[in-house]
């Protein structure tokens, strides 16, 4: 089980004069958590730090983390350990740090940003992020009735839908629940030959 966020939140930290504050924001790629970024420190050019991490593609997770000048592994790898902690997915959260003066030591620091980073989660409205295996299947309008019994039998999410000749349909079935929906899917191969598995996805569920 992941959990997601689909806004930005914020959070300050204030610790012997040097000011943290945490952004957190939605990313399903490197990509949107690269323009993220650019924004955050577009916004407060004259930090002194811009420290990150980011989570993304629960099927196949990819993580970053980033120090950006602070002691290595005082900054970046702190966020990053919180949002492992929160279980947290498809986010990106930066720690923007105006210096104060007072050096805080690596012990200091570290506890810096990870108070920063779960204070900021913490704020956030927390939304389920489920994984999901999709497939494409293809059938005669006769058969409706079997599809409708697998929708109520497995927690499936129909993600499109084309009603011609013939019924397309793509759905997703979630992680913990393939093996069992597969076994039923061949069960039935003789009256559903028209199956094919395309990749995976996910849900976030409100």
């Amino acid at each position: 089980m992941f959990y997601t966020v689909t806004s930005e939140f914020q959070y300050d930290y204030r610790i012997r004069g040097s000011k943290f504050l945490g952004f957190l924001h939605h990313a399903t790629s490197i990509n949107d958590a690269e323009k993220v970024r650019s924004v955050v420190k577009s916004e407060h050019p004259t930090a002194t730090h811009h420290c990150y991490a980011f989570t993304v593609n629960p099927c196949e997770p990819v993580e970053m983390a980033a120090d950006d000048g602070e002691p290595g592994g005082t900054a970046g790898m702190p966020i990053l350990n919180t949002l492992r902690s929160f279980q947290m997915m498809n986010v990106i959260l930066i720690v923007v740090r105006y210096f104060g003066g007072t050096k805080l030591g690596k012990s200091g620091l570290i506890e810096a940003y990870r108070e920063t980073a779960a204070g900021t989660i913490s704020q956030a409205l927390l939304k389920k992020l489920i994984p999901l295996k999709t497939y494409r299947i293809v059938y005669d309008y006769a058969l409706q009735g079997y599809i409708d019994k697998l929708k109520n039998d497995f927690p499936l999410t129909e993600i499109d839908a084309t009603y011609l000749e013939k019924v397309e349909l793509l759905i997703g079935c979630p992680f913990d629940d393939v093996f069992k929906f597969e076994t039923a899917l061949l069960l039935k191969k003789h009256i559903l030959s028209n199956v094919e598995a395309r990749g995976e996805s996910f849900l976030i569920k409100t």
